[in-house]
């Protein structure tokens, strides 16, 4: 058993290909694009290394990679917490509990040796990326940007002495069965104020994006482990979803002409490749764009929900989220969609749980980020 740090491009796309190999027995892993993967871990083109820093490795055993993980520290995660807490992610390995010991002692070794006090885990960068361990529902595919794991890490995890600092959940609904109507008349309420939705203006696609994060940053700064996102972490999230957003999926709530308000749906891109291998070439990118353009997507999922602080409570903080979810059902009705995800959901967050029951959804899929002090 070989621990190999990665220090170039070889060894960098080894360390992506690793969940290849160890879900090799798994019916629902989908492996992401390597291309997407690569840009998430490139230090020199994802500008979220324009506050952090990290370190992968791998485990090479009998000739083949059987595991992997990262360690990172970001700083503006430590100015939001006040506390020195780095991070642990892309945790990923073999069912062997030397291997899965290995890997986290090495994280939280460099970790400490960065005067860390904290280690929290996994996060596949940051808050803002992927989050957690799956725990419950891994007999169902993930969708975009959700993690995807093997039973046997929840153990090694614990093992290696680990709490659970917070729980997430995502729900389902069936895209083809309508909101609840008894909801619209809360949904329709008349207000004093002028309100106005409307979908993602193309034309003005940067300054959307600015105005979603915008609200993002104002109305989620008290949410667990939040870190707001930079200039540069916006530019780059908008170029990576301008390709697969459909302008009647995204909606925002202006309240006497002021943006207060979006929800962010887009296609599962997930379920369009998991026949790809991770390739795009030579033929991968045909069968998606057909996919995408023509056959249309199966699956979407709600990403972000937002709301303007001061509008997050009283009457028009419990009628805009219906409005915006009804909006988006007229899309919905006569797309391609059968299925939609609402997620991730802090598990103590009960307004918005039970929001999304009281419009169907059905809750699936459970994930759990650890910490340990070191």
């Amino acid at each position: 058993m070989q621990l190999i740090e990665v220090t170039n491009n070889k060894l960098l796309h080894e360390f992506i290909r690793v969940p290849v190999y160890v879900h090799r027995n798994d019916p629902n892993w989908i492996t992401a694009l390597d291309m997407e993967r690569r840009a998430l871990l490139d230090q020199a083109k994802n500008p979220f290394f324009e506050h952090a820093v990290a370190k992968y490795w791998l485990i090479k055993q009998n000739g083949r990679f059987v595991g992997r993980i990262s360690a990172q520290i970001d700083q503006m995660a430590i100015q939001q917490s006040g506390e020195k807490i780095g991070h642990f992610g892309m945790f990923c390995c073999e069912n062997d509990p030397e291997i899965g010991q290995l890997l986290l002692q090495t994280a939280e070794s460099w970790l400490q040796q960065q005067g860390m006090a904290k280690v929290q885990g996994p996060l596949n960068l940051s808050i803002n990326q992927e989050v957690g361990l799956m725990t419950d529902g891994l007999d169902t595919p993930s969708m975009m940007l959700m993690p995807h794991d093997l039973a046997h890490l929840q153990g090694m995890i614990e093992t290696a002495g680990y709490q659970t600092a917070v729980k997430m959940l995502s729900y389902i609904r069936d895209a083809n069965t309508l909101f609840p109507e008894k909801l619209r008349k809360l949904a329709t309420r008349k207000t004093t104020s002028k309100v106005v939705l409307r979908p993602l203006d193309m034309k003005k696609y940067d300054q959307e994006i600015e105005t979603i994060v915008s609200i993002f940053n104002e109305g989620w700064h008290t949410n667990w482990g939040f870190v707001p996102m930079t200039e540069a972490e916006v530019v780059h999230m908008g170029a990576e979803l301008r390709p697969i957003i459909i302008p009647e999926l995204a909606c925002f709530a202006e309240v006497d002409g002021e943006a207060v308000g979006f929800l962010v749906c887009v296609p599962d891109v997930n379920e369009m490749i998991s026949d790809l291998n991770g390739k795009l070439l030579p033929f991968g990118w045909l069968k998606l764009l057909w996919r995408m353009k023509i056959r249309g997507p199966k699956a979407a999922r709600v990403m972000l929900l937002g709301m303007r602080k001061k509008y997050s409570g009283g009457l028009l903080g419990q009628i805009l989220p219906f409005r915006m979810i009804y909006f988006i059902e007229a899309y919905l009705k006569v797309s391609s969609i059968e299925r939609v995800e609402m997620g991730w959901i802090l598990e103590d967050n009960k307004p918005i749980r039970r929001l999304i029951e009281r419009l169907g959804g059905k809750a699936y899929k459970h994930y759990q980020v650890f910490e340990k002090n070191i």
